[in-house]
């Protein structure tokens, strides 16, 4: 049975702007339903690394946090902290970047919550029949939480293909130790010849594992525990993923910790994908690139898997935009394979589907 998959467009008018529009698409999903009274709701989003200016808009979120207290819930807005060295490596610079990039309680109307604690220590093991885990270590503010609503964006990303739906629940809320997990299975290489020796891969390395030896960055393997974020802060393209076995196996963990955050909330959990700003890589970076198509829209559905499919074909159905990172591959049906050619970026979906979270297929909704 195909999942309903609701959408409105960007366009806006002196009779209904774009938050107008997004308080009907929640109204129509239902959401309404999902918030009893007194409930604690987390508002999963990402606050964007410092620099980084694709996230979504603060001022969309407050419509929704507005709505969950008209119903009477108790809301707040939540992430986990990131494996790599930025500015959200833990609660106090997480929660300072949060603010710095707009999302304080006069602008959202709602506390930021980091989920996993001070230091990515605050977690839950939760129990699950996975085919890579037995169980996954969630931030404890989403597992205690009544109620959960996934606000994301979506974007290129350079492990994973894609960053959406079931990147923002299972990536987005593993603690730091759950997000090592997941990229056990990668493993970065060095092109010596790209190399310019600039350090700046070493500088943002959370596991130490990256020295500089004669003017070339060389990653001390024993140490590297697969973050990958050294493959997207290298200015020279020079650091690229060598799979250490099949790449999907990523894609499969994030399925499984998405298991583990939705696992205890039957009928409470909601799902939203903003598709605008597509920018080539994830909003962890420390800036954005050009957009690599139109600002589509806005989708939101009861199913995250159905939300994430139905966002990957809006995006390929689109035009390339000039200037972009796939300016010259204008042909290009899918534009996610396109920018991330070893992402194997559906089989969270396809191992999304055998875990029981959702079906690919679906009946997209115009409003």
């Amino acid at each position: 049975m195909a999942a309903k998959v609701y959408f409105v467009d960007m366009r806006a008018n002196v009779k209904q702007n774009l938050l107008d529009k997004l308080l009907k698409l929640w109204e129509k999903t239902g959401f309404n339903n999902l918030i009893t009274e007194k409930d604690l709701v987390a508002f999963k989003v990402h606050f964007g690394e410092k620099g980084n200016l694709a996230y979504i808009r603060p001022q969309y979120l407050r419509q929704l946090v507005d709505k969950v207290k008209e119903l009477g819930g108790n809301p707040f807005l939540t992430d986990a902290n990131t494996l790599y060295v930025g500015s959200r490596a833990n609660a106090v610079d997480h929660i300072i970047t949060a603010i710095e990039n707009g999302w304080p309680y006069s602008v959202v109307g709602a506390p930021v919550i980091i989920a996993d604690g001070l230091t990515g220590k605050d977690y839950i093991n939760v129990p699950i029949e996975g085919k890579h885990f037995n169980e996954v270590k969630i931030g404890s503010a989403a597992i205690h939480a009544d109620a959960f609503i996934s606000v994301s964006h979506f974007k290129g990303h350079g492990l994973t293909g894609f960053g959406a739906t079931i990147k923002n629940i299972g990536m987005g809320l593993g603690s730091r130790s759950g997000k090592q997990m997941m990229h056990s299975d990668v493993l970065p290489n060095v092109d010596s010849e790209k190399c310019v020796g600039c350090t700046r891969c070493a500088k943002w390395c959370p596991g130490e594992a990256i020295e500089i030896v004669e003017r070339k960055a060389n990653i001390i393997k024993a140490q590297c525990i697969g973050c990958g974020e050294c493959t997207v802060t290298c200015p020279e393209g020079a650091i690229a993923v060598n799979w250490k076995t099949e790449p999907h196996l990523i894609q499969e963990k994030m399925a499984e910790y998405t298991m583990g955050v939705l696992k205890n909330k039957k009928d409470k959990c909601g799902f939203i994908t903003f598709i605008t700003q597509v920018s080539p890589e994830c909003d962890c970076c420390g800036w954005n690139d050009a957009p690599i198509v139109r600002d589509i829209g806005i989708v939101a559905s009861m199913d995250p898997i159905a939300l994430d499919q139905a966002a990957i074909d809006l995006v390929n159905q689109e035009q390339v935009l000039p200037g972009s990172k796939l300016e010259g591959k204008e042909e290009a049906k899918d534009k996610i394979k396109a920018l991330h050619p070893e992402s194997d970026y559906d089989k969270s979906l396809v191992h999304g589907e055998e875990l029981g979270l959702g079906t690919r297929k679906y009946e997209l909704i115009k409003l």
